[in-house]
């Protein structure tokens, strides 16, 4: 696939921090690259049912997103993490990352071209970010929680494909879309086992569990997106009627319990209560469909 050419820049949304970060995997040093605050920058839009913030292009600033700057990526070997986990890397994690570094730059290079991380964030780099934050994330021990990382920088990379195929409609970016929403719907549904059985200490991520960055819904968005895609993506997980309404069965106890404490409870925030409830109808509607819950 050819290399997708960055937004227009417009007028400054970033600036570059002072002090420089050092990449705990091939000791690169660079200054990461931050968004600036205020300055009518961001125009919030619409909320989509995948909880995402939409943000309307801006006639001052042109394209501006703040996710493009929520994975700290090493330019050079193009290792990929969350703030909070960027320095907390063991001995065996950091061999691990050294021998995969090669294989990230062609995964990387295969899908979206050549890219410099050393140059401002646009769409194609947002979206490479995310994507290796999945890949290092899948190298991270237990401890630091890569699971619901890894469910997170799913949903957000499908977002960003989403948006590269609008742009490039030609370039098959929709299909990567699809499999990275899978991708989102299976790590979800991960997050939402190991919170029952402590596999992996999932609280650790509550802070960005977003799954954007102007609303966190934490884990009542883990129990909404874990049903919303497993719905969304029921044929492709599941080959056969049974294995659907086994696959649904599942997803929708945890739904049923966030709307029903929703009704339950003033504090509950209303969007995800209206959207729980439309869902978990539509649950009921499909599963029937297949013959019941199984």
């Amino acid at each position: 696939m050819s290399t997708p050419p960055p937004s227009a820049a417009g007028k400054k949304v970033t600036f570059r921090a002072k002090e420089a970060s050092t990449c705990p995997v091939c000791q690169e040093s660079h200054n990461r690259e931050q968004i600036l605050q205020g300055g009518g920058r961001l125009i919030a839009g619409s909320q989509t049912k995948e909880l995402r913030r939409n943000y309307e292009k801006n006639k001052k600033f042109g394209r501006v997103n703040p996710l493009d700057y929520a994975v700290v990526t090493c330019p050079k070997c193009l290792f990929s993490s969350f703030s909070k986990d960027f320095n907390s890397l063991s001995g065996p994690e950091i061999q691990a990352l050294k021998e995969k570094a090669e294989f990230r730059k062609q995964y990387i290079t295969k899908i979206l071209g050549p890219l410099d991380f050393s140059e401002d964030r646009n769409l194609a780099s947002g979206a490479a970010s995310h994507l290796l934050a999945i890949e290092c994330y899948q190298l991270r021990l237990p401890t630091i929680a890569p699971t619901p990382k890894k469910a997170i920088s799913s949903i957000r990379a499908a977002w960003y494909f989403g948006d590269l195929h609008e742009e490039f409609p030609h370039l098959g970016y929709n299909k990567v879309a699809d499999l990275l929403y899978q991708k989102a719907a299976t790590y979800y549904g991960m997050t939402l086992e190991y919170m029952q059985t402590g596999s992996e200490p999932v609280e650790q991520a509550t802070g960005i569990l977003g799954p954007d960055l102007d609303n966190n819904w934490g884990f009542d968005g883990v129990v909404f997106l874990n049903a919303y895609l497993t719905m969304k993506f029921r044929n492709e997980m599941a080959p056969d009627p049974e294995a659907q309404a086994k696959l649904l069965s599942r997803s929708k106890v945890p739904l049923a319990k966030l709307y029903g404490m929703g009704k339950a409870s003033k504090g509950k925030p209303g969007p995800i209560l209206d959207m729980s409830k439309e869902l978990y109808e539509e649950y009921q509607s499909v599963l029937e469909s297949l013959g019941g819950e199984k």
